[in-house]
């Protein structure tokens, strides 16, 4: 069903229309200047009226992330595809989520330590997330995509590994616009990351919640009320 592949899609056109949208705002309004330094994200986001929308978008982002999080580990599950890494997945996928709506909220010039937190979790904590999901990938394919889903969602990880060295080395070193260049593309790939699920949610056919009385479910159901049905 095509329609779940939209999910993770929608995230990822969301969230960049979203972010770069944030930056034109901010420098429109000379909240910014580009002149001295390229800004981070979170730069962009701190000041009115553009700290609104970055604080909605971060939210919006954070929810159908867990959304696609969940879906996904229930969609590897299923297939019975790495019973304790895909819920070390889970976790890693809700906590790296709720850090996206952190960073959002508590903008680095209201609560710069909270918002290094956030920010701290969503980027680590994430990048394991996905690395993750790679190896799920490779050690067992959920469907033909995987020919070129595995490759590109490796790729990307590793680009982000890059990414993460390098935005915090330069930012160590002083060359901030640089680290911010850097922030930017980490953002972009792990938007990527999140729309390559789109290959593997649309061979769900079915996807629903039940629920039962506790004397007529059948021993099958023990781990859950979730189901799901591949077309591969």
């Amino acid at each position: 069903m095509w329609a779940w592949a939209l999910l993770p899609v929608t995230l990822a056109v969301f969230g960049i229309i979203g972010m770069w949208a944030v930056y034109a705002i901010a420098v429109s309004n000379n909240t910014v200047n580009i002149t001295e330094e390229f800004p981070f994200i979170s730069t962009c986001g701190s000041y009115n009226p553009q700290s609104c929308l970055f604080s909605q978008i971060c939210n919006i982002c954070c929810v159908l992330a867990l959304w696609i999080v969940t879906i996904r580990f229930q969609q590897v599950r299923d297939l019975g595809s790495g019973s304790h890494l895909n819920t070390a997945g889970l976790v890693l996928g809700y906590i790296s989520s709720i850090g996206i709506s952190i960073l959002g909220n508590f903008q680095q010039s209201v609560l710069m330590g909270v918002h290094l937190f956030g920010a701290l979790v969503a980027f680590f904590l994430g990048l394991v997330y996905f690395w993750i999901q790679a190896w799920l990938s490779y050690y067992r394919p959920l469907s033909h995509d995987a020919r070129w889903v595995v490759p590109v969602r490796i790729i990307l990880c590793s680009l982000c590994t890059c990414l993460v060295i390098c935005m915090l080395v330069l930012f160590k070193t002083g060359f901030r616009s640089e680290a911010a260049i850097c922030e930017w593309a980490l953002v972009m790939c792990f938007f990527a990351l999140f729309a390559i699920f789109g290959a593997d949610f649309r061979h769900i056919d079915c996807h629903k919640l039940t629920v039962q009385n506790k004397e007529r479910r059948s021993s099958s159901d023990v781990n859950g009320v979730w189901t799901l049905q591949e077309i591969h």
